[in-house]
């Protein structure tokens, strides 16, 4: 199967597939120090969001990636970034992950519901039986926000990345199978009408 980039489109949030020219505006929203705290990149500037760009266009030129922007539909403004990654169609599998929404944006519908979004294609559309998610180990908000949707822990891969700063990363890995994925997307959408 042919991973080709394609929008998600729901009621408060639009995923399209990230494009360089896109960089500007994530400049704008995307240099706040806390977004990168956990992660295994070092942005702190232009030239380090134009390299993470680059690189996640790389991943979509491979075939393992599709990296998207998040826009917050309304306004039609970009509030973040997320991808599938580790694309695996051979075992019908892919990572949901890479995501960061501008602190303003947090903590309403938007990531919510491009989860719901992007679980749904993976689900429904590719047919996939497993949907991973990972966070750093004391990403403690990332790890109550993976199983509020409905994540089940799996484990922690001890060293399991050298960040671009040189500090050995602690993974958790989470995930969703099919079998679980009605109550999970029953789930989201109780979450979306709550808020």
């Amino acid at each position: 199967m042919m991973i080709e980039p394609f929008t998600l489109e729901g009621e408060f949030v639009r995923l399209e597939p990230l494009r360089f020219d896109h960089l500007p505006a994530l400049i704008e929203i995307g240099l706040d120090e806390s977004l990168w705290k956990w992660t295994a990149n070092v942005v702190t500037n232009e030239a380090d969001l134009e390299r993470y760009v680059r690189e996640a266009l790389a991943m979509q030129a491979a075939g393992t990636a599709l990296p998207f922007v998040t826009i917050e539909k309304s306004s039609g403004t970009i509030v973040g970034s997320t991808r599938f990654g580790n694309i695996d169609p051979t075992n019908r599998k892919a990572e949901i992950g890479w995501t960061w929404i501008n602190p303003k944006w947090q903590r309403s519908r938007i990531n919510t519901e491009a989860k719901l979004l992007m679980l749904t294609h993976a689900f429904e559309t590719w047919k996939y039986i497993r949907v991973e998610l990972k966070t750093e180990a004391n990403n403690e908000k990332s790890r109550n926000a993976i199983s509020r949707i409905g994540g089940v822990e799996e484990g922690t891969m001890r060293h399991h990345m050298i960040t671009e700063s040189g500090r050995f990363r602690d993974s958790v890995y989470f995930s969703i199978i099919d079998t679980e994925w009605d109550a999970v997307k029953q789930g989201l959408l109780a979450k979306l009408e709550a808020v």
